[in-house]
């Protein structure tokens, strides 16, 4: 089979051909449809200090189970994140981190919908929205945080405010519901907000706090690090909270089950629409990875082996 890997920080991207894995125990093995190329994975590929295998949210077929694996046969059509090789022909997919894909729905609907999705809900879910309650997303054209921004509309947000990098991502944003625009190099982002859901970190941690109202909640659920002072969480009574997704995959499984059926659900209704940016070859890896790192995305980016 091909895969894609990288020797060291930085990259670059080759390709390789490898041995098609055997599923160990609770894993399956995937013949990959979609992939989607996510800001940690492109993150580590420029940071890290050793190479990582290329990992992530993959959509495909079932063709082999481990032993000890219940809720899935050969045949089915599953996505999940991948921890080890994603890039590739074939991945091995934990059966905990594995979900159904409907009929109705493509492999790139699901790579789209599905972690994305999980991770915009749940960090959304973090913040214990009240209806009528402003809401602030950062990154709001990015795969996970387009998602947000409808979310937070269907979740009865008063006011819904897109933080993006530049004003070309204005329109795009604005047609997912969002009231009102703001750049991370503005001065002041408006009116302060209830809610601020942060997928950026670092320097924008300062801003994306001061967006919020007195008693305001900021989630962090970014890769990207960052330092916030004690003293601007006094001032006002702000709170801050950390999300991860993979714990709730592992610890709450109910809630990861629920989470996902509710996506599938505003999905099929068409109140929830993901959006695909572009669609690379396996080969074109490095373009992909291109279009988070210079964040001219708009939606999700997706790999086609």
């Amino acid at each position: 089979m091909r895969r894609i890997r990288y020797e060291s920080t930085g990259g670059p991207l080759f390709l390789e051909k490898a041995e098609v894995p055997e599923p160990g125990p609770a894993e399956l093995l995937v013949r990959c449809e979609a992939i989607g190329v996510t800001l940690p994975v492109v993150r580590k590929v420029t940071e890290a200090a050793e190479p990582i295998p290329l990992g992530g949210e993959i959509a495909g077929e079932v063709v082999a189970v481990g032993s000890g694996v219940t809720r899935f046969r050969v045949g089915d059509r599953v996505t999940g994140l991948c921890f080890g090789h994603g890039y590739a022909d074939f991945a091995l997919l934990h059966e905990a981190m594995a979900s159904p894909v409907p009929d109705a729905a493509s492999a790139v609907d699901a790579v789209a919908l599905v972690r994305s999705g999980l991770v915009a809900y749940g960090a959304l879910e973090a913040a214990r929205p009240v209806p009528g309650e402003a809401t602030l997303v950062t990154a709001a054209a990015s795969g996970v945080g387009h998602l947000a921004v409808q979310l937070a509309r269907v979740r009865g947000a008063g006011r819904v405010v897109a933080a993006v990098s530049n004003a070309a991502k204005a329109d795009f944003v604005r047609s997912l519901g969002a009231d009102e625009v703001v750049l991370y190099a503005d001065e002041s982002w408006g009116e302060p907000v209830d809610l601020v859901l942060d997928a950026v970190g670092g320097d924008l941690l300062t801003p994306a706090l001061a967006a919020l109202a007195p008693g305001g909640r900021l989630v962090a659920y970014s890769s990207g690090g960052g330092t916030i002072q004690a003293y601007d969480l006094l001032v006002g009574g702000k709170s801050v909270i950390g999300f991860q997704m993979a714990r709730i995959a592992r610890g709450e499984p109910e809630s990861y089950e629920r989470w996902r059926r509710e996506l599938w659900r505003m999905f099929g209704q068409g109140t929830l629409k993901p959006a695909v940016h572009a669609e690379f070859a396996l080969t074109d890896a490095t373009a992909a990875h291109a279009a988070i790192e210079t964040r001219s995305n708009l939606g999700k980016v997706v790999l086609r082996p």
